[in-house]
């Protein structure tokens, strides 16, 4: 037995199953109902206010960047006070001259360049697995701020990390103007931010 319409309402034929053997797109919610929302960025259209300040995330590098002038430092002093001094002597018809030059020792040049290679160990520890893992370097958790991605809402991870300090060679190109975006940038973004689709956000209490 068929299902037949009641009598005065038209017949309705059901519609063709969809080419391909695929199934219908579900239904729109009913009227009053919540629609999800469409897929995008975890972190959303926030005032700039909820971002870190310029001035936070300036105070944030400088105190990033205290360990690698005090290790290189170090480094170059010892270089420098062990410096030697390399005499040349030249006789002309009525003359003789002597010529001093001082150059680095060999032990002072290893020194410097173990220095620079424990400040490079540092930058890419504390820039790349730290705040990759975490979101802040010491330096953002001193100042109480993270980096984090505006897909995820979490940290990047160790490895975009680090492309994230190399994308700020972005940054310099163009006279270091790109450090200076986050004064009126809406999200207070670098241009290496916006490369990298990060934000900087402050840490809660």
């Amino acid at each position: 037995m068929t299902n037949q319409p009641p009598p005065g309402e038209p017949h309705v034929p059901p519609p063709p199953p969809p080419p391909g053997g695929g199934s219908y797109p579900p239904p729109p919610p009913p009227s009053g109902g919540y629609a999800p929302p469409p897929p995008g960025p975890a972190i959303r259209a926030l005032p700039t206010e909820s971002y870190t300040p310029w001035i936070t995330r300036v105070l944030g590098f400088v105190i990033d960047n205290i360990p690698v002038a005090i290790v290189v430092g170090i480094g170059y002093l010892i270089q420098m006070l062990t410096m030697e001094q390399s005499c040349v002597t030249g006789a002309a018809q009525y003359d003789v001259n002597q010529y001093c030059v001082s150059q680095p020792s060999g032990t002072g040049t290893m020194v410097f360049w173990v220095a620079w290679l424990a400040a490079l160990a540092y930058v890419v520890w504390n820039n790349g697995y730290r705040q990759g893992t975490t979101g802040s370097s010491i330096g953002k958790s001193a100042m109480k701020f993270k980096v984090v991605s505006e897909v995820t809402g979490q940290p990047i991870g160790f490895g975009m990390s680090v492309v994230r300090q190399l994308a700020h060679i972005v940054d310099q190109l163009i006279c270091y103007i790109g450090y200076l975006f986050p004064l009126w940038d809406a999200k207070r973004q670098t241009l290496a931010d916006k490369i990298m689709t990060t934000v900087c956000l402050p840490i809660s209490e």
